[in-house]
C-alpha cells in the first residue's frame, strides 16, 4: 500500500513539474479583470513565461500542440487573492512552512505578506520565487518590534538598519512600544526607506500612528480606543484586545474624522475581521468552530490550543458578552465606513490564528466584508487590484496583457455571490498551473498527516 501511495505522489508531482514549462491557453473563459467591475465573456488567455501575453476572443482556429490548453467553458477567471496579514511559522525548520504555503495556494492565495518574520523566511521567499517550493509569492517582515524586543530608541534604530540590510521587505510593529522608541523607528525607517506596519501601541495612539505614515494599520488597532473618552486612564485589561471591552462606550461621531485622517494620509488598513468574528465574538462557540470542515488541516495539538484560547477569553472576568457583541458590530460599521469614505482596504485574516485556517479563513474574511455592506466586487478588490496598488506593482492583482499569471479559475461567478470564490477549479501562481485534482491531493496529504 505504501508503494502505491508513493507512486501516486510521484505522479502528481511529475504532472506539476510538466505543467510548469511551455505556454498555457485558457479558452472560452469569462474574464473578470478586477480593475473594473465587468466580465469579458468567452476569452482566450495565453500565458508564457509566467506572464499573460494576450487576451482575445476565443476562436475556432487550431491551437499549437506546444500549448497546454485548458477548456474553461462556463468558468470565470480572476486574479489570485492576497493574504495581507499572514503568518508563516517562525521556526528553524522549513517543513512546517511548506504546509502553510500549500494551504494558502489550495485556496487561490497567490501572494502573502508574512507579519512575523524569521531568517528562514527570506530563504523560503527565494525558493518559492525560483519554483523549488510550491506556494504563493512572499513579502515578509523581520522579527517584530515590541515592548519586549526593544528596550531603547538606540536599539530600535539599530534593529531597523539591521533588518533593512538583511533584506526583509518591511518592519512589523507589535504592542508595548513607548512613544520615544516608536519615533526612533519611524525616523530610521524613513532614512532607510523601509516601510513599517502592524499594531498601534497604546502610548502611540492611532492619531500619531496615522500622521507618522504606517504602511498599514492592521486589525483596525487603536480605532475603537480613539473613540472612547478617558482611554488614557484605563488599564489594558479594562480595554481588552483592540478595545473589545469598551466598544459599547465608543463615541461614533468620531468616525468621520478617523476616516478622513486615514484617507488624507493614505493609510492602508487590513481589518482581519476573521480574528474578531471567530476568536472574540460570543456568537459562535469554540466547539462549533472546531467542527468546521477545514479544521482537519490543523494538527490536533494546535486545534486544542485554539479551543483553549477562545475559552480563556470568554472566561476572563473582564469579558462581557454584550460588550463583545457591540465590538463586532462596531468593527463591521468601521469596515463599511472605510469603504464608503474611500479609505484603502487590504484583504487579510491573520492566518494561521485561532480558528483561522490558512487560505480558508480568507474566504471567510471576504464574506465578513460583504456582510458589512461591501459588494462582492468591492470585497474582491481588497485582495486583488488594491494589492497591486499597495505594492506599487501594476502587474499583479489584475488580469491584463503583461500582468503576472497569478490566477484563479472558478466554477461560478464571484460577482453574484462572494461564496463562489470557494468554488475553485484550479490555481495558477507565477505561471505554474495547479489543477483542482492536484490541490485536493495536497490537502488530503495534510489531512492524513494530522490524523497520525
Amino acid at each position: 500500500m505504501r508503494s502505491i501511495f508513493l507512486l501516486l505522489t510521484f505522479l502528481a508531482a511529475s504532472n506539476l513539474i510538466k505543467a510548469q514549462g511551455g505556454d498555457f491557453i485558457f479558452t472560452h473563459v469569462n474574464v473578470i479583470p478586477m480593475n473594473k467591475e465587468m466580465i469579458i465573456p468567452d476569452q482566450m488567455v495565453t500565458i508564457r513565461d509566467g506572464r499573460i501575453i494576450s487576451i482575445k476572443p476565443t476562436t475556432k482556429k487550431k491551437i499549437s500542440s506546444d500549448n497546454k490548453v485548458i477548456d474553461c467553458t462556463g468558468k470565470f477567471l480572476i486574479p489570485g487573492l492576497a493574504e495581507m496579514h499572514a503568518h508563516i511559522p517562525p521556526v528553524g525548520d522549513i517543513e512546517p512552512m511548506k504546509t502553510v504555503l500549500k494551504l494558502f495556494l489550495a485556496n487561490g492565495v497567490t501572494t502573502i505578506r508574512g507579519m512575523l518574520g524569521h531568517p528562514l523566511h527570506i530563504e523560503l521567499r527565494d525558493k518559492v520565487k525560483d519554483g523549488s517550493i510550491m506556494g504563493p509569492r512572499i513579502y515578509t517582515s523581520g522579527p517584530s518590534f515590541s515592548g519586549k524586543s526593544v528596550a531603547s530608541p538606540e536599539q530600535a534604530a539599530a534593529m531597523v538598519i539591521q533588518q533593512k540590510h538583511l533584506g526583509y521587505d518591511f518592519l512589523k510593529l507589535h504592542p508595548g512600544l513607548s512613544k520615544e522608541i516608536f519615533l526612533a523607528i519611524v525616523k530610521t525607517a524613513r532614512e532607510e526607506e523601509i516601510p513599517f506596519a502592524g499594531h498601534v501601541s497604546a502610548d502611540v495612539g492611532v492619531w500619531l500612528a496615522i500622521s507618522s505614515g504606517y504602511a498599514t494599520i492592521d486589525h483596525m488597532d487603536g480605532f475603537i480606543e480613539a473613540m472612547v473618552s478617558g482611554i488614557e486612564h484605563m488599564k489594558p485589561e479594562e480595554i481588552g484586545p483592540f478595545g473589545m471591552n469598551i466598544a459599547d462606550h465608543a463615541d461614533t461621531s468620531v468616525i468621520p474624522k478617523l476616516m478622513n485622517d486615514l484617507k488624507q494620509h493614505k493609510i492602508w488598513v487590513v481589518p482581519t475581521e476573521a480574528l474578531s468574528q471567530r476568536w472574540f465574538s460570543p456568537l459562535r462557540t469554540a466547539e462549533d468552530l472546531a467542527s468546521e470542515p477545514e479544521m482537519v488541516y490543523i494538527d490536533r495539538k494546535t486545534l486544542a490550543g485554539w479551543i483553549q484560547s477562545k475559552t480563556n477569553i470568554e472566561k476572563d472576568p473582564s469579558y462581557n458578552r454584550e460588550s463583545a457583541i457591540a465590538f463586532v458590530k462596531l468593527r463591521q460599521k468601521l469596515v463599511y465606513y472605510m469603504n464608503a469614505y474611500g479609505v484603502n482596504i487590504l484583504l487579510g485574516s491573520d492566518a494561521p490564528q485561532v480558528f483561522d485556517v490558512p487560505g480558508f479563513s480568507l474566504h471567510e474574511e471576504l464574506k465578513y466584508y460583504t456582510e458589512a455592506g461591501l459588494t462582492p466586487y468591492e470585497a474582491l478588490k481588497t485582495g486583488t487590484y488594491n494589492v497591486g496598488r499597495f505594492l506599487k506593482r501594476d502587474d499583479i492583482g489584475i488580469i491584463r496583457t503583461g500582468a503576472r499569471a497569478d490566477l484563479i479559475l472558478l466554477d461560478e461567478n464571484p460577482l453574484l455571490s462572494i461564496d463562489n470564490t470557494k468554488k475553485i477549479s484550479g490555481v495558477m501562481a507565477e505561471g505554474r498551473w495547479y489543477s483542482k485534482e492536484f490541490l485536493d491531493d495536497q490537502l488530503d496529504q495534510i489531512k492524513r498527516s494530522n490524523q497520525q
